[in-house]
Formats: structure tokens, sequence, C-alpha cells
């Protein structure tokens, strides 16, 4: 199935596939303190899935990185942030953790999926593209099946 880019697959499935994928590979580094922190100043308690959480985090800026021309660290710190439960007083945006986007932002930058751009932030880097479409087709083709399996029944 040629031609699938990562726009023509769900955004939940590729980015545990690319998660997984990340994870197999082994050559993402991960910061000792991923056990410890919490990704918001808006997050109560640190992530539930201690094992993967990292991975994920990397195949979703991975993923946003690649459907827009380029993106720095400030922008993924307001996308993943959230509002924060002030109490009685209104709920308030708080940005997500530099530290851990930055930290995201330099590893997939270490294995070659990004590189940084001439005007600024990161951007997607011809093999990151290329991984992430093969990874977005087998996604794809992975549906399909499901699917068809699913009609049979």
């Amino acid at each position: 199935m040629s031609g699938v880019t990562v726009r023509d697959v769900p955004a939940q499935e590729f980015i545990d596939a690319y998660a997984q994928f990340l994870q197999r590979q082994g050559k993402l580094e991960v910061p000792a303190y991923v056990e410890l922190v919490k990704t918001s100043a808006s997050n109560e308690m640190p992530p539930q899935d201690q094992e993967g959480w990292f991975y994920k985090r990397a195949a979703s800026v991975a993923r946003h990185v690649y459907l827009r021309k380029q993106v720095g660290v400030g922008k993924l710190n307001k996308l993943y942030g959230g509002a924060k439960n002030r109490g009685f007083r209104p709920a308030k945006h708080f940005d997500a953790s530099g530290s851990v986007n930055r930290r995201v932002v330099q590893a997939l930058e270490k294995i070659g999926v990004l590189e940084a751009s001439s005007k600024g932030g990161r951007k997607i880097s011809e093999n990151g593209q290329r991984d992430l479409d093969r990874i977005a087709a087998q996604t794809s083709e992975a549906l399909v099946e499901g699917d068809d399996e699913e009609d049979e029944e």
C-alpha cells in the first residue's frame, strides 16, 4: 500500500505503533528521571505508564512536527500543557514541562528523526519522514486487515 502518510492514519494508532517501534529499536535516549517527574505543572501525579510514557511522548512529538513545518519547545509546552485545578478559583492554563519536551526533542534529533530548522525550532528530517511514513503504512495495513477480520465474523 504505497502513498500512505501519517495524515492518513488515525493519530492514536500511529502514536502507539511508533512508540512501540522506538521502544523495540532501543536507540532513543531516555533520561533517568522518567519515573519521578510530572509532565506538567497542572498535573498532580506523574504518568501512570512508568515504562512507555516517554516513548509515547516522543512519538507524539514526531507526529506533531511531521504535520507542521517547524516546531519549537515553547509550542510543545503549550500543546502538552493543560488546565490546573486551583480549588474554588477558575481553572487556568499551565504549560507543560519544558525539560521533558526539550529532552524528547534532543533524543529525536540524536537518532535522526528531527533536525534544526534554519528559521528556529526543529523540523522533520528526510530519514525521519521516511520512517514515519513506513510506520504509517504498516499501521494502515494492520487497520485494514483488522477491518476485514471483523467483516468476516
